[in-house]
């Protein structure tokens, strides 16, 4: 993997916006799901796994956004081989 292309990738286009705005979405829903009788009870909340509900799907999405460029700079996209 070139990194340095991926990391160029994770910073341009939109993408930090784009997978910020999937992490509150996704992250919300999961955090109601898991943690909704604490979150509406005022009952003790992990602020562990609310951090994390919210990081992992900020992860998913960038490297979802990062493996397209990456694949189609490399020819995978067009079915060529390296």
């Amino acid at each position: 993997m070139n990194w340095r292309a991926a990391s160029r990738c994770a910073v341009s286009d939109g993408v930090p916006r784009h997978a910020l705005i999937v992490a509150l979405v996704v992250g919300t829903v999961l955090n109601l799901i898991n943690q909704g009788d604490a979150i509406l009870a005022s009952g003790p909340i992990n602020w562990i796994k609310l951090a994390l509900t919210f990081a992992v799907p900020y992860g998913v999405s960038t490297y979802g956004a990062v493996t397209y460029p990456l694949k189609s700079l490399s020819g995978d996209a067009r079915g060529e081989s390296r």
